[in-house]
């Protein structure tokens, strides 16, 4: 076990390399579909795909705008001219003998993400580059046999690859870039980014060094998980700490992960820097791109993740509270944070129905997610979530519903099938709504009074608190209907009446 004192004297420094894949309808050079959930193998492939004698590649005009709205997602701007060269490199999965990608002029340079450090605080990660290139097939190797199968459906799938600067030191920053990147393609909607089906996938760079010169770097491929890259991180440091410190050598090699094992294992050694002998493309043209595509994009940008934490830490939201709207956004609700921007004027509404997504309607989905049966997801209509919280809301500030029933009434109205026109009606015909009704009020708060005369002289005697005891008969006695403002108040007006 290697001690935190020496771990302290090394400096960690990484750099991502993060693959996303574009939502296309096509592949980037073929008219294949681009779908990495189908299960029937070769079933998405062509004679482009296979790479066949005389087959001549189409750029997909649609990846190129993915990868534009991608670059202002990134806080940059697309280059207006790229071009696309042949990477040569044999793999089974590769049938053309070389894969098309962009070398020397990418379609995008520069940009940065904003990162939450480990001290809570906003790093900025810089962009070296992003390119397209048509990505891989996948190589199959059947348990306990000796050979391999290939299935070439993801082949020439639209890629845009992002590699960041060596700017990140810790697990924590690299996980927490990864989830930014995340974030930014799937507000951006360039991507599905389903780490599942590999729609986003991590190649992570580590070196150790106790000086500020880089160390040997290792990388760690095809990572499809925020926890994966953190682990895999943590493993890889101490592993390279642990060969320097018994006086060996770091190899620069590509690395696995094994996520049952949480540990990483040699894939191959890399002893020189690979030759890929890259040419330009001659049957793929230069990509030229016009001001008034650029300019019409950005109009028609979404919001994005910088946006939104701006819009939401005036709320006085926390980090894991933006973290958790966010995600949702993006993951489990319909638009959520579409609603919060309308009402964002409104701080006391604002903060109101955030405080409603993240106690009552996320839990909720995360719990229909962990109970999924053949009734399915529970799917709640944006729509309908808008009607429910304006109505709910007026109901609160009428000082119609206590803090109970009102978490119970939104739960119930979001599990309901169908669509409640008048809440409050239904609400009242349901027993939700608080019984205001002093008349009414003032019998039930006589008879606890004269049930209880001991917790009565307490509450004269000064145990102010004793009179909790009190509200809580009164509540049960009204089903939890009655307005606890109210029957406080008619309380302290009786026993006073009786000194």
């Amino acid at each position: 076990m290697i001690s935190k004192e020496i771990i302290d004297k090394y400096k960690v420094t990484i750099g991502i390399e993060c693959h996303v894949q574009l939502k296309t309808k096509t592949k980037l050079f073929s008219g294949s579909l681009n779908d990495s959930t189908t299960t029937q193998v070769n079933h998405l492939t062509n004679h482009i795909d296979f790479g066949l004698p005389g087959a001549l590649p189409v750029t997909n005009k649609e990846a190129i705008e993915l990868a534009i709205m991608a670059g202002y997602a990134l806080n940059t701007r697309a280059q207006k001219f790229s071009k696309f060269d042949r990477k040569h490199y044999f793999y089974p999965d590769l049938p053309m003998g070389y894969q098309i990608t962009q070398y020397e002029f990418p379609i995008l340079t520069g940009g940065f993400v904003d990162i939450i450090s480990d001290n809570n605080e906003i790093k900025r990660i810089e962009i070296t580059r992003a390119h397209l290139e048509a990505d891989a097939g996948k190589s199959i190797h059947p348990l306990g046999s000796d050979y391999s199968l290939v299935d070439l459906n993801r082949s020439g799938a639209p890629l845009l690859e992002i590699v960041s600067e060596p700017q990140m030191h810790t697990p924590l920053e690299a996980k927490n870039y990864c989830f930014e990147l995340y974030l930014a393609m799937k507000l951006a909607q360039v991507s599905d980014v389903n780490l599942f089906y590999g729609n986003m996938r991590f190649d992570v760079n580590v070196s150790v060094s106790k000086t500020d010169e880089l160390g040997t770097r290792t990388e760690t491929k095809n990572l499809n998980s925020f926890r994966s890259v953190e682990k895999s991180i943590e493993f890889e440091t101490l592993r390279q700490i642990d060969v320097l410190e018994n006086g060996g050598e770091i190899r620069q090699e590509t690395r696995g992960w094994n996520d049952a094992k949480q540990s990483g294992f040699t894939q191959r050694v890399k002893e020189n820097a690979d030759d890929y002998r890259y040419m330009p493309d001659p049957d793929v043209p230069p990509i030229l791109i016009e001001d008034e595509l650029l300019d019409q994009i950005k109009s028609s940008m979404p919001i994005l993740p910088i946006e939104w934490r701006q819009k939401l830490t005036k709320l006085n939201l926390d980090v894991e509270q933006v973290n958790l709207l966010l995600g949702a956004h993006a993951d489990y609700l319909s638009q959520p944070l579409d609603l919060l921007n309308k009402v964002i004027d409104d701080e006391s509404r604002a903060k109101t129905y955030a405080n409603w997504l993240i106690n009552i309607e996320l839990p909720l989905l995360q719990k229909s997610e962990e109970q999924d049966n053949a009734k399915g997801l529970l799917v709640i209509d944006s729509t309908k979530r808008e009607a429910i919280f304006n109505q709910v809301y007026q109901l609160k500030v009428d000082n119609k519903l206590n803090s109970t029933k009102l978490n119970l009434l939104i739960e119930a109205l979001l599990k309901l099938p169908e669509t409640v026109d008048d809440i409050e009606k239904w609400a009242q015909t349901e027993g939700f709504l608080q019984n205001s009704d002093e008349s009414f009020l003032k019998d039930i708060v006589s008879n606890v009074i004269a049930s209880n005369p001991k917790v009565v002289q307490d509450i004269k005697d000064g145990q102010t608190k004793a009179a909790g005891f009190l509200v809580g008969q009164i509540m049960k006695e009204t089903k939890g209907q009655a307005n606890p403002q109210i029957i406080n108040r008619l309380i302290a007006e009786q026993i006073k009446a009786d000194n």
